[in-house]
């Protein structure tokens, strides 16, 4: 009896059970309409302070929201005297600077004073001074070239400073290029990323106005206000959330009440979005939800159970199809076709939630109408495929911005596409519907080749490749190679599973970048058999890893089980509290609760069934 004989026989007897729990933990956390899944991302103490900014000075309802968003602040302070990201994070400086400035205007919460000592201490010691200068010198080696959040971020400190001189640190953004048409701002390869283009616009002249005021200066760009203010009012979605976003939102909202412009209906809006979103408790989340996008992983690691519950399936598949955009957006110029992370009005389409929804919708494709899907899934494909950069890769919102790390090519989502194409791909070939042409496939195929070629080249000496959109708080630069290489790997397996090509040649490539991946995957195997970038298994991080390797060769698909059963005993003893290893825009910190239940279930789906 070999070595995985050994496991499959005797310690993996309780993956069914396991499974069954997490599919009903799994089904219980939809929401109430049964069709989706909205979740639950982690309160941001960032997102907070600058929510509690923005309604400070309003009516008493506002006065009374702030004052206690101030509170909470006060409350989550770390020991060593600065804030993270989430409750669960380590200090960073952006958020420390922040929340510190936001608790010095509420001065009156219990404990506030020896906050402002403690925070003060510490902020102190990360940039040796606490002016503005220190501060913007800090920030330039945090970010570097993009001043997405830098230039945001001093821009708070300067509403919330007394002195005026403090305008001079923050740096000027390009705002008046907002004026031109959207398809040439990727010409000008600036340094704001494309979806903060509100930031770019409320932000800029703000800045613009308040300088210009301290240097007893005409401030030109005033002159075009209203043009700015008329963008900013067909940027904003209907209920007032900019990307559905706290702090994008507030930073308008404070940026326009701090340059005279406190009673247009951007500010009111997005004062309005910012009321109905906090939290009891007085805090707010990163982002409303990922709804589309949890549905989406939902909906795949359910699939084998959906089969059972075939009326629920279709009418989640039915949710999904209609939550595909046909209109182009107005941030990002896209096209009809995609999907983005939430159904509500502020999200926007991007590539990785285009891919997760064609992968549910081909897992619940005998649960709707074929002919109608089929209309979906090309236009979502050929979503995927014109937004594909010429480097191969796929960017997340943008074609060709290519200049800062958000608008660039990128491996995660680049292997999730091909998962994606090659998911639909062997049906596709069989299907009758004239909206599959040649022409059409000869594209996915070509798309995917070079999809491949990127990979190839963003592969590093170790076998791994970086993710985008996930981090690892405990790591030096707090990067996730293993998350990054588990979802690129389980692309990859998806294509060498599929009939996509038959070229020897290139069979041969994918599979000696796969097997040096998995290698990379096998030696990050910690000693109680999980997985994770830092020093602490995790079980998000364990089940990713699980599900890649268990497609793969012996020795992974052993250490793939081997996981399993740290995986088991974590499910059994109730211990799958999310981590914060998603990253959001300009690198804040989350944790979705509903991460660890949907991976762990996709690994589990696999596990169970060895006899």
């Amino acid at each position: 009896m070999t070595g995985v004989d050994f496991i499959a026989t005797n310690e993996l007897m309780n993956f069914f059970p396991t499974y069954s729990k997490v599919v009903d933990l799994l089904l219980k956390q939809r929401d109430a309409d049964g069709c989706a899944w909205s979740g639950q991302l982690s309160s941001s103490a960032l997102g907070t302070a600058l929510a509690v900014t923005a309604l400070e000075g309003g009516n008493e309802s506002d006065q009374k929201i702030a004052k206690s968003g101030a509170q909470w602040l006060v409350d989550k302070i770390n020991s060593d005297g600065g804030w993270g990201d989430t409750p669960e994070s380590p200090s960073n400086i952006s958020t420390s600077l922040i929340v510190r400035a936001c608790i010095s205007r509420h001065r009156g919460c219990m404990g506030a004073g020896k906050a402002l000592t403690d925070s003060g201490a510490w902020i102190l010691y990360i940039t040796g001074g606490l002016s503005l200068s220190a501060i913007a010198s800090t920030l330039r080696s945090v970010y570097g070239e993009d001043k997405t959040f830098a230039v945001p971020i001093l821009m708070y400190l300067a509403i919330c400073s007394d002195d005026e001189s403090e305008w001079s640190q923050v740096p000027a953004l390009p705002f008046m290029l907002a004026l031109l048409p959207g398809w040439c701002y990727r010409l000008f390869k600036m340094d704001v990323v494309s979806y903060a283009l509100p930031a770019l616009i409320a932000v800029g002249l703000c800045r613009h106005i308040r300088v210009a005021s301290v240097q007893k200066k005409t401030a030109l760009g005033k002159l075009f206000a209203s043009q700015f203010l008329k963008k900013l009012e067909l940027l904003q979605p209907e209920h007032g959330g900019f990307l559905d976003a706290t702090p994008l939102t507030a930073f308008v909202v404070l940026a326009l009440k701090n340059c005279g412009y406190a009673d247009h209906p951007v500010v009111e809006r997005g004062s309005a979005f910012l009321r109905s979103s906090v939290r009891r408790g007085g805090c707010w989340p990163i982002d409303s939800n990922l709804r589309i996008w949890l549905t989406s992983l939902s909906a795949r690691a359910l699939a084998e159970h959906l089969t059972e519950i075939p009326t629920e399936a279709g009418r989640v598949a039915e949710w999904l199809i209609s939550k595909q955009q046909f209109d182009i957006h107005p941030f990002t110029r896209a096209q009809p076709g995609g999907w983005a992370w939430t159904d509500l009005p502020g999200g926007v389409p991007d590539a990785d939630d285009t891919a997760a929804a064609l992968i549910a919708l081909f897992y619940l494709k005998e649960f709707t109408q074929i002919a109608p899907l089929t209309k979906t899934v090309r236009l979502g494909l050929s979503w995927l495929m014109n937004l594909q950069n010429s480097n191969g890769g796929m960017p997340t919102f943008c074609k060709g911005w290519g200049k800062l790390p958000f608008d660039k090519s990128c491996c995660d989502i680049t292997a999730h596409s091909i998962e994606a194409f090659t998911t639909w791909m062997d049906y596709i070939k069989t299907c009758d519907y004239v909206v599959f042409d040649d022409g059409f496939m000869n594209h996915l195929q070509s798309s995917t080749l070079k999809m491949v070629a990127y990979l190839e080249g963003e592969q590093d000496r170790e076998g791994a490749w970086m993710p985008l959109w996930f981090g690892h708080q405990q790591t030096p630069e707090k990067l996730n190679k293993v998350i990054g290489t588990a979802r690129v790997i389980k692309g990859l397996h998806a294509l060498q599973e599929s009939s996509f090509n038959d070229d020897s040649s290139v069979k041969a490539r994918i599979t000696s970048i796969v097997d040096k991946g998995e290698s990379f995957l096998l030696h990050q195997q910690n000693k109680d058999n999980g997985w994770s970038a830092g020093s602490d298994s995790t079980v998000e991080e364990s089940a990713l890893v699980i599900t890649a390797l268990f497609h793969g060769g012996e020795e992974s698909r052993n250490a793939a089980r081997k996981g399993g059963v740290w995986l088991e005993d974590m499910i059994s003893n109730n211990e799958i509290k999310a981590v914060p290893i998603g990253l959001y825009f300009s690198v804040l910190w989350y944790d979705e609760k509903l991460y660890p239940l949907i991976w762990s279930l996709e690994a589990l789906s696999q596990l169970k069934d060895i006899e």
